[in-house]
């Protein structure tokens, strides 16, 4: 079993949607991707079938409010659950685990704050660090963002399939070895290329459904997901977003809501 387990797909501001984290699951291991901006990460995995005392391994990409701010209660859940066996480990680049560190470290109890190094290790990755999470072979790479400091992956799951996930931000041409042939290409769409003049993605260094699939084709991905959206559209977002990224990518297009599961 190979799947991604979608908890969240919109972009820092939705409030008809969670923000976009997902997981990526395989038969013996569960690795959660960003955690949203809130605790409504806790309702998400509650609603998925994934319980805290299952979850080990967490990856964040950048230090924005919408992906951060969740994993503080997925650490203060972790802390606090009895009977947790084994450590929670957490995968990012320097700035993340340090800010995530602050704010546990200022709000957080005593008791819960003896425990963070007992319980929680943290690991730092950088351009190109090649790690294994359980039966996942993962490889980092910075994104080279324009706003703030953030970094996707390329993962290699049993059976060989591979998902990169490329951030929230513009594909950048200097990611190309970590992002072509992916079996699974995971690209931010704020909003449709129709729409630009509404939602402005550009003036916020974010893409559309368009250049998502565009990318897609440059690739040579097998399949495109689509995430990190406006949320005024949910309704029809599955229709009309993977019908414009079809006028660029002729590949499988996945359009996902909170709560699918992707089977890989």
């Amino acid at each position: 079993m190979n799947r991604i387990v979608i908890l969240g797909t919109g972009h820092a501001t939705v409030t008809r949607c969670y923000n976009t984290c997902f997981v990526l699951q395989t038969d013996t291991t569960t690795l959660l991707v960003d955690a949203g901006g809130g605790n409504g990460i806790l309702q998400r995995l509650k609603q998925a079938g994934i319980a805290i005392k299952d979850l080990h391994h967490m990856y964040v990409t950048h230090a924005h409010t919408d992906h951060i701010l969740g994993t503080i209660w997925v650490i203060r859940m972790v802390l606090s659950a009895a009977g947790y066996e084994g450590r929670f480990h957490v995968y990012s680049q320097a700035k993340v685990l340090r800010v995530i560190s602050m704010i546990c470290g200022e709000t957080l109890s005593a008791k819960h704050r003896r425990l963070m190094g007992e319980r929680v290790v943290m690991h730092e990755v950088g351009d190109g660090t090649g790690f294994n999470v359980g039966d996942i072979g993962m490889q980092s790479f910075d994104i080279h963002s324009k706003k703030e400091p953030q970094y996707g992956f390329r993962a290699t799951l049993p059976g060989g399939a591979v998902v990169v996930c490329l951030g929230d931000e513009p594909y950048n041409p200097l990611c190309h070895s970590y992002a072509e042939g992916a079996d699974w290409l995971m690209s931010e769409a704020f909003c449709l290329y129709a729409d630009r003049d509404r939602y402005h993605p550009y003036e916020k260094s974010h893409s559309t459904a368009l250049d998502a699939g565009r990318v897609a084709h440059e690739l040579g991905a097998r399949h495109l997901i689509l995430y990190h959206t406006e949320d005024d559209h949910l309704d029809t977002r599955r229709q009309r977003y993977a019908d414009e990224a079809a006028q660029e990518y002729k590949g499988g297009i996945v359009v996902p809501n909170d709560g699918d599961v992707i089977e890989l």
